[in-house]
């Protein structure tokens, strides 16, 4: 194990809960919270395929996951803050996103769970009050660092969509209200699946100022084995998947706005089959399936715009966050000895200028 002797940040966990909030479980908790086999059935009748092959287990949606939880996963590490990045609240039309910063406040963040440094919250950039709504997310928390909006979409219809545009990021609309973002002293937290890594470029060349992280390390779907309909159904399709990748990332990297978060790896869109076993990732299968994305994401961007995150509790479906940091902080220190502590702490407080 790579001890890692100083506090690390987490810049991206998510937080939330069904049973008192809007969320896209809540009617289902209520009626079937008490009976985890009958909810079970019941999210996987009435959500959609994709869906549940994206969230791999259907307690990803219907339990609560907020400080304490988080506190339980992350084992002998010592997390001196964290950045909660938007959950899709259910709410979320208008005005209605604001409810989920107001939530976030109330949570018990403190010093026997963890501490929250900062606050991602989700907004549409083509509503016609997104300035407003800015405004409002400011004023229900001081912590308020930046904003999401997912541009996750794939061309394969067993691929999970998180927006009904294909190219959402380079929509006049989007763009028009995406000035805002700067002009509030806010970031950009983008996410897209890697086929669409080139509207983030775009998107970044358009808007220099302002400072954009891409999420996940773009989300190579089906990169370890099949997913959708025919995505990554064999080797060949998935060295494909890499070596586009490769060549967007190296790209990406050269913009200075631009950093990347080595988090969201075990998802199951990226085709790992762990959770159908009912096993977790050790260590040591970790470092051998991501080592390569995250040696030519330094390689492309540098160790000081590459953040390590979690993405807790999405990836806890495939293994553990002690296994992660394990196996990440030994990739790092193989790569650069000294680049732990910019990946792991420094990098994510001068980004969210926590």
């Amino acid at each position: 194990m790579q001890h890692i002797n100083f506090p690390i940040i987490d810049p991206h966990i998510h937080q939330w809960d069904p049973y008192h909030t809007p969320h896209a479980a809540a009617l289902a908790v209520k009626l079937l919270g008490n009976h985890p086999f009958l909810l079970d059935k019941m999210v996987r009748l009435v959500k959609p395929k994709d869906l549940i092959d994206t969230v791999g287990l259907t307690t990803h949606i219907t339990q609560p996951y907020l400080p304490q939880d988080y506190k339980n996963d992350i084992g002998q590490y010592h997390v001196e803050q964290v950045v909660h990045v938007e959950a899709s609240w259910a709410n979320h039309k208008g005005k209605g996103v604001v409810g989920e910063t107001e939530f976030l406040e109330s949570l018990p963040f403190n010093d026997d769970t963890v501490q929250l440094g900062g606050i991602v919250a989700t907004a549409d950039p083509c509503d016609s009050n997104f300035k407003k709504i800015l405004k409002l997310h400011q004023k229900a928390s001081k912590r308020l660092r930046g904003i999401r909006r997912m541009a996750s979409f794939h061309e394969d219809q067993g691929v999970h969509n998180w927006t009904d545009d294909p190219s959402l990021y380079t929509n006049k609309k989007f763009l028009k209200g995406f000035e805002q973002i700067a002009q509030h002293n806010l970031s950009f937290d983008a996410w897209v699946y890697s086929t669409q890594i080139p509207d983030v470029i775009e998107l970044a060349k358009r808007f220099p100022e302002t400072s954009i992280v891409l999420d996940h390390l773009g989300t190579p779907v089906g990169l370890f084995g099949k997913v959708g309909q025919n995505t990554g159904l064999t080797e060949t399709a998935r060295e494909n998947i890499f070596y586009q990748w490769q060549d967007y990332m190296a790209e990406l990297g050269t913009l200075p706005n631009v950093y990347t978060k080595m988090s969201g790896l075990f998802m199951p869109v990226l085709g790992h089959q762990f959770y159908k076993k009912k096993q977790l990732a050790s260590k040591q299968q970790i470092i051998d399936l991501v080592a390569p994305l995250i040696t030519h994401t330094f390689d492309s961007f540098g160790t000081y715009r590459v953040m390590f995150a979690s993405n807790f509790p999405m990836d806890r479906v495939n293994t553990s966050l002690v296994n992660i940091i394990d196996a990440f902080s030994d990739i790092v220190q193989q790569y650069d000895e000294n680049a732990l502590e910019k990946v792991f702490h420094h990098n994510a407080k001068q980004f969210y200028r926590l």
